[in-house]
């Protein structure tokens, strides 16, 4: 089975990416801010990131450019999803080193697909 890590500060935003997420078959991690979820994505061995841009201690793209630079885990595609909807955000994250920017909410299909994607359960 595929692991996902979901790194948000919103408690709601994290349970309702596990619901959805869990029941297409992924196993769920979760982490309230980015000093958490680097320090599961460096002991664990995740197939995905879903990553907030905005979170006290530690920032989105603070982590993903942190994860991008340790060795073990810097291939782990990273998903990027934000309030924020202007071209300057997307690029941003890009910058960072998430392969996907969505601006939320999401709609649940397309993130689905898009997990499966990333995660080769489905062929491009």
């Amino acid at each position: 089975m595929k692991r996902i890590l979901v790194i948000d500060d919103a408690m709601t935003v994290r349970m309702y990416y596990r619901q959805l997420l869990e029941a297409q078959g992924f196993v769920v991690e979760e982490a309230g801010n980015g000093y958490e979820g680097l320090e599961k994505a460096l002991v664990g061995s995740f197939d995905l990131y879903i990553v907030d841009v905005n979170m006290p201690k530690m920032d989105g793209y603070t982590l993903l450019r942190t994860i991008r630079q340790e060795p073990s885990i810097c291939a782990t595609p990273a998903i990027m999803i934000s309030t924020e909807g202007q071209a300057k955000d997307a690029d941003a994250a890009y910058a960072a080193g998430a392969n996907l920017y969505f601006q939320k909410p999401v709609r649940p299909e397309t993130l689905i697909l898009n997990v499966r994607l990333l995660t080769g359960e489905i062929a491009p």
